[in-house]
């Protein structure tokens, strides 16, 4: 097992400020801080979407969001930011993709994207499973781990089509038309962990040296 980003961070903090390594409180208010930015970073991140013509499923940058907040912040603490997310959206607040043809509120877990939102829980502690294995720590593991937990995200959204749709008529709606972005989101977002784990490196040398 490795340490996740945010514990090492918190390692760090500790050390620079004097602060109790075991008081149980600390931990717990970082897990806490870190589940709500993770939670909040995904519901902005679903404001950024863009209609698709031919398919009731919008292209949105919330996938990267869960994926990187699932390796950063390691697998449990991940799926409950998403396991959060879920939750305020179900009580009606607006942090599920702005749509005219999709309501917000519970009824967006029945409509056509609701398997891939049911999916993020899953897909966060996928990818961050893989980040508490060292995955994280370098550019192709890294994606890896993030195209691992995207393809928990398709399977869900794309199984749930299949509700309605015949399986390729589902493939065609809610798989096909997002390969390529996909795909180029991937490759920039897995060069984030391994950028942080490098700023996190120089900090921790910089730190030793005044030391």
């Amino acid at each position: 097992m490795h340490p996740t980003l945010l514990a090492t961070l918190s390692t760090l903090w500790t050390l620079s400020t004097s602060a109790h390594a075991d008081s149980r409180a600390l931990r717990v208010a970082e897990r806490v801080g870190a589940v709500a930015f993770v939670t909040v970073l995904t519901a902005i991140a679903a404001q950024i979407t863009v209609p698709l013509p031919f398919t009731p499923v919008p292209l949105t940058l919330q996938p990267m969001a869960v994926l990187i907040g699932g390796a950063a912040i390691g697998a449990r603490l991940g799926m409950m930011s998403q396991l959060a997310y879920l939750a305020l959206g179900i009580a009606g607040l607006p942090v599920f993709a702005a749509s005219p043809a999709l309501a917000q509120g519970p009824a967006r877990l029945l409509g056509p994207t609701g398997g891939y939102l049911m999916a993020y829980p899953i897909a966060a502690f996928v990818t961050g499973w893989l980040a508490e294995r060292g995955f994280d720590r370098r550019y192709f593991t890294a994606v890896l781990a993030m195209a691992c937990g995207l393809a928990v995200i398709f399977a869900g959204g794309v199984l749930w089509l299949t509700r309605v749709l015949q399986p390729a008529a589902a493939l065609a709606a809610g798989f096909y038309p997002f390969i390529v972005e996909d795909v180029i989101k991937l490759l920039v977002a897995g060069g984030v962990m391994p950028s942080l784990w490098w700023l996190t490196s120089f900090r921790t040398e910089s730190s030793e040296l005044r030391s």
